[in-house]
């Protein structure tokens, strides 16, 4: 299966540097709209089979494009892709909360899965929770499938160092992801995944980045 892991457009958040985790939080700035309104361009060239989303109305607004231009396909909202929670640090912005955070995800993207985000889960938590929901897809298609699943930074980033087989985990803390930015990644729960590509610029190119923006989950 061919897997385009696709972060979400900025939001608010993304733009003050905040811990913004919970369901369902903010939906899109207007650069936002913009880089999602970008994904079906950059995306034209791949059959895709499916379009699934996370239980943050980011993701599913992001997915919106991409949808009415593939008119058959519907968004599947899906429970276990979302966001690493912040737990007890939601809503932060300074520097200690932040750099707890990073510090926790990062210990579970290279293996120290019993490290726990002050007030929310772990490792085990998380890579469950993603795992399952992509054993879930995997089910629902053949293996020369292409689907599109639209996840968020520090989640996509910190899945693909733990399952990637063909990178070191430290790979993917190296690599920004900025909103709309993709991971390719073919294979399967049963036989592994291989990371395919990183792309981390917004999918309509360096026009629609933003510089002053405090994106501390896509840093």
């Amino acid at each position: 299966m061919r897997l385009l892991l696709i972060r979400h457009g900025q939001t608010p958040a993304n733009v003050l540097g905040e811990l913004d985790t919970a369901v369902p939080g903010p939906g899109l700035t207007e650069l936002g709209q913009q880089q999602a309104a970008a994904v079906p361009a950059a995306l034209a060239g791949e059959r895709i089979t499916s379009i699934y989303a996370s239980q943050l109305v980011r993701t599913q607004h992001t997915a919106v494009p991409l949808a009415r231009v593939r008119g058959e396909l519907e968004r599947v909202v899906l429970p276990g892709i979302h966001e690493i929670e912040a737990g007890d640090l939601e809503g932060r912005s300074d520097e200690v909360a932040v750099r707890r955070y990073m510090e926790t995800v990062w210990a579970w993207g290279s293996g120290e899965l019993d490290a726990r985000m002050p007030g929310a889960g772990d490792g085990h938590d998380f890579y469950g929770r993603f795992d399952t929901d992509l054993a879930r897809i995997a089910a629902e298609h053949d293996q020369d499938a292409t689907v599109a699943v639209f996840s968020h930074g520090a989640a996509i980033r910190v899945w693909t160092a733990g399952r990637a087989r063909n990178i070191e985990p430290e790979f993917a803390g190296r690599k920004h992801l900025d909103n709309t930015g993709i991971v390719i990644l073919v294979g399967s729960p049963s036989d592994g995944w291989n990371m395919e590509s990183f792309a981390g610029q917004p999918v309509g190119g360096a026009g629609l980045e933003d510089p002053t923006a405090h994106d501390v989950t896509g840093e």
